[in-house]
């Protein structure tokens, strides 16, 4: 499910079974992340399903990337494991006014 900044940050601070995952890749993570994110590359192919199926599926998943696009892609296969709430962050990290932390 795609929601705007707005509604991911206020889904995500009431959330109290949130994970928050990066997408992107290990150079763009360098470059900043939302606190308290685990990055798993979508880039990875196989590895990237192989690292999302062992997270726990009972989790709220909330997904960025750079620009919105990998991510919505992220909750889709996400979606497809068995993951019910994976929520992708519109427009990514390039729209995001939020607090950003070194990896």
């Amino acid at each position: 499910m795609n929601l705007t900044q707005e509604d991911w940050i206020a889904q995500l601070e009431a959330d109290e079974n949130a994970v928050i995952l990066d997408v992107r890749t290990e150079d763009e993570c360098d470059e900043g992340i939302i606190p308290n994110a685990i990055n798993i590359d979508i880039h990875k192919g196989q590895g990237f399903i192989s690292e999302i199926e062992e997270l726990d599926k009972s989790k709220n998943y909330y997904v960025y990337c750079r620009s919105g696009a990998r991510s919505a892609k992220a909750c889709e296969i996400m979606n497809e494991l068995g993951f019910e709430n994976a929520y992708n962050l519109l427009g990514g990290m390039l729209d995001w006014d939020g607090e950003v932390v070194a990896p």
